[in-house]
C-alpha cells in the first residue's frame, strides 16, 4: 500500500535543476550536439531505437542526451513518445534479400555467392585501448566500392540450404495477419509472430544471457551462423490509389540466420531448424541472440523436450522487457511506510512471542 507524499514539490524542482545541472556538466565544455551524439555513438543510439521500438535517429540522441547516457532510461523516453504518434498504416513486408549490404558473414560457407563482407567490426581489433581516443586525430574515409554490373546477387545461406531440403521450409508469406505486441494485450502460450517481437524489443544483456545458457548446455541447439547482414532496406507502402507499393525510406537492420541440427523426429526427416533474428541498426549481437532464443523457444515445435529458463516462454517474454523490468524493480524506491509499520509490528509481536516462550522453557527446566 502507498500513500502520497506532500509538500515534496519543492524538493522534485530542485531535483530536477540539480539533474539538468549534471546533465550539462562542466560550462567550459562545449555542449554535445545531437549530431555528436548520432554520428559517434551511432551502435548506442542502435540500441536505443530497437528496444525502443521506433525508428528515430535525432530522436533517439534527445532521449540519450536526456538520460545523460543512460541507455535504459532513453529506451523509456523513446516508448513513451512512441505513444503518442499516431499510426496512419502499415509498411509491406521488408525484403532483406535486396537489402543494400554494408556487412555480410556467414559460418557456414567460405565461398558464398555475392561473397563475404567484413564492414565495420570489432571481431579483428586487439581490444586495447587507443591512446589517439584521448585526442582528435584525422581518420581516414572508410573505403567503399561501387555496385558493379556484374555483380552476383546475394543469396540467403538458408535459401542455399532449402534448394537441397536440408532445411525446414521457410514459413508461409500467405499466413494469418501477424500480431501486435503493442495493441493487444499478450497471452500465453503467443505465436512466434509475438515472441519474435518481444525478442525485438528485449533487453540484449538479458538475452545475451539467455542465448550463452543455451551453448553452455541448457537447451543446447548445436546453432551455426548461417548468415549475418546488415545493411540499409526501403520501407514500402501500398497506395490503392497507384496499386503498387512506394518507397518512403530506409532503415538500417540487423538480419541473423541462425542454423541448428534437428535429428529429426516421427513427423520430420532429419534437418536443419532456423533461428531469426532481426533489429534495427546494426547490433549483430543482439540478432544473433535473439535467433538462439527463438530457436530454443520453438522446442514444442520439434517435440523436444523444454528443460531450460530459454525454453520457458513465459519466462522469456515476461521478462525480456527492460522497460517494465525498471519499473517494476524501482517501484520499490516508492513510499512502502504503510507495510513497512505493518511488518515491523509483526516483527516486534513475533520477537515478543519468540522471548516470552524462551522463558517458558527456562522455568520449566528449572
Amino acid at each position: 500500500m502507498y500513500v502520497a507524499v506532500k509538500g515534496g514539490e519543492a524538493a522534485i524542482a530542485n531535483a530536477h535543476q540539480l539533474l539538468a545541472d549534471r546533465r550539462r556538466g562542466d560550462r567550459t565544455v562545449p555542449a554535445l550536439s545531437l549530431e555528436q551524439i548520432a554520428g559517434q555513438f551511432s551502435l548506442g543510439i542502435d540500441r536505443v531505437m530497437a528496444e525502443g521500438s521506433l525508428y528515430d535517429v535525432e530522436l533517439a540522441a534527445m532521449a540519450v542526451r536526456q538520460s545523460r547516457g543512460d541507455l535504459i532510461e532513453a529506451i523509456f523516453l523513446l516508448r513513451a513518445y512512441r505513444t503518442t504518434l499516431p499510426r496512419f498504416g502499415a509498411a509491406v513486408p521488408l525484403d532483406t534479400g535486396k537489402m543494400a549490404i554494408e556487412r555480410r558473414i556467414s559460418a557456414t560457407y567460405k565461398d558464398l555467392p555475392g561473397g563475404q563482407l567484413l564492414g565495420p567490426t570489432f571481431d579483428y581489433t586487439h581490444r586495447l585501448i587507443d591512446p589517439a581516443m584521448a585526442g582528435d586525430d584525422p581518420v581516414e574515409a572508410g573505403l567503399r566500392r561501387p555496385l558493379q554490373p556484374g555483380d552476383a546477387p546475394c543469396p540467403r545461406v538458408t535459401d542455399l540450404l532449402g534448394d537441397e531440403g536440408l532445411i525446414e521450409p521457410d514459413a508461409a508469406a500467405e499466413g494469418p495477419e501477424p500480431g501486435d505486441l503493442t495493441r493487444e494485450p499478450l497471452e500465453f502460450p503467443a505465436g512466434r509472430d509475438l515472441r519474435l517481437q518481444a525478442l525485438a524489443r528485449g533487453d540484449e544483456g538479458f538475452l545475451l544471457s539467455l542465448a550463452y545458457s543455451t551453448q553452455r548446455g541448457y537447451a543446447r541447439t548445436h546453432p551455426f551462423v548461417g548468415e549475418i547482414r546488415i545493411g540499409l532496406v526501403e520501407v514500402e507502402v501500398d497506395m490503392p490509389e497507384l496499386g503498387f507499393a512506394v518507397p518512403i525510406g530506409r532503415v538500417r537492420l540487423t538480419e541473423c540466420q541462425m542454423v541448428n541440427q534437428f535429428k529429426g523426429s516421427a513427423r520430420e526427416p532429419p534437418q536443419f531448424t532456423r533461428g531469426y533474428g532481426l533489429v534495427f541498426g546494426q547490433s549483430e549481437r543482439k540478432a544473433m541472440a535473439m535467433s538462439l532464443v527463438d530457436r530454443a523457444l520453438r522446442a514444442d515445435e520439434f517435440g523436444e523436450e523444454r528443460t531450460a529458463p530459454a525454453q520457458d516462454e513465459e519466462f522469456v517474454i515476461a521478462h525480456s522487457d527492460n522497460v517494465q523490468a525498471t519499473g517494476f524493480v524501482e517501484h520499490l524506491k516508492l513510499p512502502h511506510y504503510v507495510d513497512f509499520q505493518a511488518e515491523l509490528d509483526l516483527v516486534r509481536r513475533m520477537r515478543a512471542e519468540h522471548a516470552a516462550a524462551a522463558d517458558d522453557l527456562k522455568d520449566a527446566a528449572e
